[in-house]
This record gives C-alpha cells, sequence and structure tokens, in this order.
C-alpha cells in the first residue's frame, strides 16, 4: 500500500504520528493530540487516512496492553494460590521465605513471560510509530500491523466528497 497523493499535508500526518508519544508527558496523550491533528485536517484524505491509521493502532495498543495487565494479574493470583490446602497460599505472612524454589519458579516463568511480551508490544509501538512518521513524511501510505480497525480507513483513491457520493446515486437511479 505505498499509494502516493498529488499534494498532500505531509506535515500534519507526519505530526499525527510523533503525537502518540505525548502520552509520556500527557496522560492519554497518545489519543487526545493525534485526534486533534486529525480533526483539524480531516477534509485532506492523505491527513484522513494516517489518521484514522494512528487512531486505531494507539487504541489496539491500548486493548493489548489492558489485556497483558489483565492476564498477567490473573495468572499470578491463580499460580499463587496452592489448591492442595496444606498450605493456603504461597503469598501468606511467611512469603518472602519460601522453602522450595521449586514451587515459585512457574510464578516467577509466567512474571518473565508477561514482562517480555509487555516489552515487546513497547517494541513494537515505537518502531511502528517512528515507521509510519517517515512514510507520511515521505507521502506514502503506511499500515499498522496487529490493528484493529475501529475507525475504518477509506482508501486514498475512494474518498468523494457528500456532493459526488450525492450525483453518483442520482446518475444511478437515473
Amino acid at each position: 500500500m505505498n499509494s502516493q497523493s498529488t499534494n498532500p499535508d505531509k506535515t500534519i500526518a507526519a505530526l499525527i504520528h510523533v503525537a502518540a508519544f505525548s502520552k509520556y508527558i500527557i496522560p492519554l496523550g497518545n489519543f487526545i493530540l493525534p485526534l486533534i491533528l486529525w480533526t483539524a485536517k480531516k477534509n485532506d484524505p492523505f491527513v484522513d487516512e494516517h489518521g484514522k491509521q494512528a487512531l486505531n493502532f494507539q487504541i489496539s495498543i491500548f486493548l493489548y496492553f489492558i489485556l497483558l495487565v489483565c492476564l498477567g494479574i490473573s495468572g499470578i493470583v491463580f499460580l499463587g494460590v496452592n489448591f492442595t490446602f496444606q498450605e493456603p497460599f504461597i503469598f501468606s505472612p511467611d512469603f518472602i521465605r519460601i522453602g522450595d524454589l521449586g514451587k515459585a519458579l512457574p510464578l516467577l516463568f509466567f512474571i518473565g513471560f508477561i514482562g517480555i511480551l509487555l516489552l515487546a508490544l513497547f517494541i513494537l509501538e515505537i518502531v511502528c510509530v517512528i515507521t509510519a512518521t517517515v512514510k507520511a513524511s515521505e507521502g506514502q501510505s503506511y499500515k499498522y500491523p496487529l490493528t484493529i480497525n475501529f475507525i475504518t480507513p477509506i482508501p486514498l483513491g475512494d474518498h468523494q466528497s457528500k456532493n459526488e457520493q450525492f450525483n453518483n446515486t442520482q446518475n444511478q437511479t437515473l
């Protein structure tokens, strides 16, 4: 999907992608700033496509993060509970002393696995946002990987104004 636009606003499209990094300064800045930039220049098909792609990716990454955190918490609780009822919990008042390290290894491996997945998600986000910024500044389209399309992007060639859509439907009925 490397379609070139004739006269796109490349700067705004690139800023939409870079604005996702504002979440490290402003809470929810990865949603708010790209949304503001996108709605300001929504009439440009190039900016419209990049704005939708950036917002879809940020929403998807947020949902993946929430999913991993919930999975991690539930896994820690599940692995931390001893179901033999001889010792009710690994997490007990004496949990600092673990007599048998073999009992704690599944929990430690699970915590490590979730940590690696969260790190991979973080690296994926940074690499994809930088790549999308570079593509937008070059005037090319970019489709983020692992994105759920909440806001449906319209391909650049199919973008029509309301008047063109109305005229097309009138011509088809005649």
